[in-house]
């Protein structure tokens, strides 16, 4: 599968949503062998509109509107990927997607080992996950600790309108599952991105910076994105320089841009919006201090969701990493270097 060639040069706003629906539908004008299920993705258009428009122009044999069944959903997935189809599975919320893990777990992620390589499952599993939309219990999970748990998935988040596009048309292209996490809150998000124009391809497994600076790397992904780089601004007024690396890709892990951006900056505070305990936060400030120790002027902190159930909506503005959390945190890392 190839990005599709540009008819005009222009660009105008557009939103996240639009963009993933853009790839999903130009995945499916290109190869045949895209197909897309799950619970009100056909007529409805999907709980937050991604798919919307996409049965009408494909038909119902291709955007399939599937009973309330996670595990169904995916494990028919298994079988289709099985006789050479690429489906695409669409779980309506992060949380909702939990009775489907026996099947990722047990068929989806090891699958291709289980064969010596004879039969890869190209999967693409899109779940909606994060807070910030003021919803419920079970709507505003952040689960990618379970995925990148599970050898033989990838997992992927993007946090911007053209890497959600990118990454997207990649993770279709990709012969090895992916879980594509999708933040909610961004859903809505606006840059000026056209699917006219040309599209970048993004290749699994690059992180990006997102800004430069000297004092201290904030490597996140996904949602909080934009938290860090709001903290970037505001730690200005500081003194600090503060570097933002936006990880795209959670596995493959992109150790190296990681790495070359803390070598330099010395200082290191990962955020995400899930519970910090077992986190990949653990993870990714584990493979930096391994990597980059000699470099540290400061132990690698983390900026995280507490350690408990999803919080009422009127609460969860407390639970989430907000600027201020983060500047506080990048004030003991100065702190700790004295």
């Amino acid at each position: 599968m190839t990005a599709p060639s540009a008819t005009s040069i222009g660009r105008k706003p557009s939103t996240m949503a639009q963009a993933l629906s853009r790839a999903l539908r130009d995945a499916m004008a290109a190869d045949p062998a895209v197909h897309v299920l799950g619970e009100d993705v056909g007529t409805l258009g999907g709980v937050f509109r991604i798919t919307d428009g996409l049965a009408k122009e494909f038909g119902a044999d291709r955007v399939t509107d599937t009973p309330l069944a996670e595990a169904g959903i995916l494990g028919t997935a298994v079988g289709m990927a099985m006789y050479g189809l690429r489906p695409v599975v669409e779980m309506q919320f992060d949380a909702f997607a939990y009775p489907s893990l026996e099947q990722l777990i047990s068929h989806v992620a090891r699958m291709r080992n289980r064969t010596r390589g004879a039969l890869p499952l190209p999967i693409t599993i899109r779940v909606p996950y994060g807070g910030g939309i003021g919803g419920v219990e079970h709507h505003s999970d952040s689960s990618e600790a379970y995925y990148l748990h599970t050898p033989g998935l990838h997992v992927v988040t993007p946090a911007t309108v053209a890497d959600a596009y990118g990454l997207l048309h990649s993770a279709i292209a990709s012969d090895d599952p992916v879980v594509f996490l999708e933040p909610k809150r961004l859903y809505w998000s606006k840059a000026d991105w056209s699917a006219d124009a040309p599209q970048e391809v993004l290749p699994l497994g690059r992180a990006a910076v997102r800004r430069t600076g000297s004092s201290a790397t904030l490597i996140t992904y996904g949602p909080s994105l934009p938290v860090c780089l709001e903290a970037a601004e505001l730690a200005v007024a500081e003194g600090w320089d503060l570097e933002v690396v936006d990880l795209r890709s959670l596995m493959p892990f992109d150790d190296e841009t990681v790495c070359t951006s803390v070598r330099r900056t010395g200082r290191a505070v990962v955020v995400h919006e899930s519970s910090g305990f077992g986190g990949a936060g653990a993870e990714i400030a584990a493979r930096v201090t391994e990597r980059c120790f000699h470099h540290l002027e400061a132990p690698v902190l983390r900026v995280a969701g507490f350690d408990i159930p999803y919080p009422p909506p009127m609460l969860e503005r407390h639970h989430l990493p907000s600027a201020d959390r983060i500047l506080d945190t990048v004030a003991r890392l100065q702190w700790e270097e004295n």
